[in-house]
């Protein structure tokens, strides 16, 4: 389960973010590129956006259950 107390700094301000235990298997931003970017140092990915509408919301929700290390979160502000 994703932490909030430890989200990537890069993270937009919203519901969704990534945590410091993302490790870049790059199957996120297959999911929801619109939402999803890598780092400038590609070492993990942050949230360039939050969702605006239901096909983005249901594209962070599928990026967030096929998370291998659980790094995605729905619970910040």
């Amino acid at each position: 389960m994703a932490d909030k107390s430890i989200k990537q700094p890069e993270n937009v301000p919203g519901k969704y973010y990534v945590d410091q235990t993302c490790v870049p298997c790059n199957d996120c931003v297959k999911e929801a590129p619109n939402l999803l970017e890598y780092s400038a140092d590609e070492t993990h990915i942050f949230f360039k956006n939050q969702p605006k509408n239901q096909a983005e919301e249901k594209q962070a929700k599928a990026a967030m259950a096929m998370c291998p290390v659980d790094a995605i979160g729905d619970d910040g502000e």
